[in-house]
Parts: structure tokens; sequence; C-alpha cells
């Protein structure tokens, strides 16, 4: 139980939750991993070979709504974890970022969020790494769908909202309130009307994962994971190999001994009719530092798209009320209010 509760703690999001359960509970029970979409041939020998690593965790706004396409990344961690050290390192990157999709046919910029619609989990790995400079070894992506099921299994989670919260036709009041699968998705999903926009939704995410994982800990639950497992195997993808997930666990649960929780912030941009999030040079620049050191690499200077637009808009970091940030004619996508 208690390497069960270091694992966990080690990710801060519901995607990373399910991720870590499904890596502790399948050499259990290896018929769960059977519904799993795994990787065929290893995209990285670190897990094999025990040294730090990266994982993209990716959170897609697909499985509700009744929408069935791959949808953007409505959340993005990047964690690395060294079991040497035993020291974790977890950043959350905004969806509405301004970032160059690495990968795709023309170079251009949008928001982060886009590069997993465009070119899946490879385009959103090499795009997050370019922007932070820092290598990502795996990516495990979980749609919306699984936190409504994973919610609805524990029998519903116990929250206090500092706000009232409403989303697709559903209302979470501000208090204390018991949520069932689909109000907890609504208390998730809704960003516009929170004053903090999607980093108050990251904060939500987290209090809703924390919920999930003082329930899921509790014996009657443990005992039922494999067929919980079974039901989310649709709704989880990774690059990782069916040995890897299995051994993972095993050689990384000491990684959540000392773990560090950040948020990258950036200044609010209006970019073709749409608001974005501009990431400083010099966040870019710590956060890089900080991940590499976890990773047992060198610091190296942060030098991309996103540093040379930084570079050419001077002035929008300069002036407070300044909102108009120049791409150059490198951001062609123009966004509605129904943009997700």
């Amino acid at each position: 139980m208690k390497i069960f509760k270091r694992i966990m703690i080690v990710i801060v999001s519901i995607i990373a939750l399910l991720a870590v359960i499904l890596g502790i509970y399948v050499h259990q029970n290896k018929e769960a991993l059977k519904s799993v979409d795994t990787g065929k041939n290893s995209v990285s020998q670190k897990v094999d070979q025990d040294k730090p690593i990266s994982v993209l965790l990716l959170g897609a706004d697909t499985g509700t709504d009744g929408r069935v396409d791959r949808g953007n990344s409505d959340t993005m961690m990047l964690v690395t974890l060294n079991p040497k050290t035993k020291k974790s390192v977890i950043y959350s990157i905004p969806r509405d970022s301004v970032a160059e999709m690495v990968g795709d046919k023309t170079k251009n910029v949008q928001k982060i969020n886009a590069a997993y619609n465009i070119g899946k989990s490879k385009m959103a790995k090499n795009t997050v790494s370019k922007l932070l400079n820092v290598p990502v070894d795996y990516s495990v992506a979980i749609n919306m769908a699984a936190l409504k099921k994973t919610v609805n299994f524990v029998g519903g989670i116990t929250i206090k909202s500092d706000m009232k919260v409403s989303f697709d036709g559903v209302t979470v009041p501000k208090g204390t309130h018991h949520l069932n699968g689909t109000k907890a998705l609504t208390y998730v999903r809704m960003r516009y009307q929170d004053p903090r926009g999607d980093y108050g939704r990251q904060i939500r995410q987290q209090q809703v994962l924390k919920a999930v994982v003082k329930k899921m800990a509790q014996p009657k639950y443990l005992i039922h994971l494999p067929k919980l497992i079974k039901e989310l195997g649709p709704d989880i993808s990774t690059d990782l190999t069916d040995k890897q997930l299995e051994e993972f666990p095993m050689k990384y649960h000491n990684s959540g001994k000392s773990i560090k929780s950040h948020q990258l912030q950036g200044k609010s941009a209006w970019i073709n009719g749409s608001s974005y999030q501009v990431l400083p040079t010099s966040t870019l620049q710590k956060s890089s530092d900080e991940l590499r050191e976890n990773l047992g690499l060198p610091k190296d200077t942060v030098s991309n798209t996103e540093t040379k637009l930084n570079k050419q808009n001077k002035s929008f970091f300069e002036d407070d009320s300044n909102t108009d940030y120049d791409t150059h004619g490198l951001d062609k996508t123009y966004y509605t209010n129904n943009t997700y």
C-alpha cells in the first residue's frame, strides 16, 4: 500500500492516475493489458535501463459530448522521474500556449494543444520537446471519458468548490458536494467562467485527482481495479510497451519521495481573434533547466521558434497592457468561441 501511495502522488493529473494504476496492477492481471493500446516497438530503452525518464501526459477532450475524433489535448503535463535521486519534477503546460507544431508539413505556430490533434502523440512529444529543450521519452494519452468512468467506479467523490461551476448543461454550486462521473467531468472541464482561466482548471483537475486517489486506496476498490482497467482500455493509448508498463511501478516508485510540481505561466495575447498564452523566454529557460537537471542532463540554452518570436516582440513584454503579439505570419489558424 505504501508503494501505491508513493506512485500515486508522483503525477498530479487524472491521466497520470490512470496510467500508474495500469502499471501497478497489470502484473497482477495481464488480461487487463490486452484492451490497452500499447506500443508495439520500444521508442526508448530508458525504462529497460532504469534511467531517468520523461513522460508526456495528455488528456484529450474527446470521449465526451458525442465526440469520437481524436480531439485536442486539454491537459498536458511533462513529468520527469529519477529513480536514482528519488526525485520527480512536473510541469503543467497551458493548453493555449503559443508553440510551433513540430513535424507539420509547413512551419506554423498554433495553440500547443492542437499538436495532438494534428499529429497524434508523436507530434505532441516533439512539440513539447522543442519548446522546453528537453527530450520526451514516452507518452500516455487518456480521453475524458476515462475520468467519468473512474469517478463512477469509486462511487463518486466529495469536493469543496470555491465557485459555481457550470458547463454543458450541468452545474456544480459553490460549496461542498458529492459528485458523480458526469458532474466531476463538468467540474474539471469548465474554464471560461473561472477568472483564473486554464490555470484554475488545472487546480480543479488536481483537486479531483486527489479525491479519486483517496478513495481508490480503499481495499474494496483496489481488488476490483483489473475490471476498471479492462473497461478503460479503449480510452488509453501509450507508446510504452507491455513489458515496460509492467516494470514501470517497480522501477520508478521511489521517484515519488521528493516531488516538485509547477505550472508554466505566460502572458495573455490576442492572436488572429483568439486568446493565447505566450511563455516568456525566462520561464522556458527556468523550466528547462529544472527538468534537465532531474534527467541528469547539463543546462542548455533554449533556442527555438518561440524564443525567436519573443525576441521580436520585446514591446509585448515591456507593456503589461499590450496584448498584441506578432507571429510574423506563422500563425494562420483562426479559432472560434466554440473551440475547446
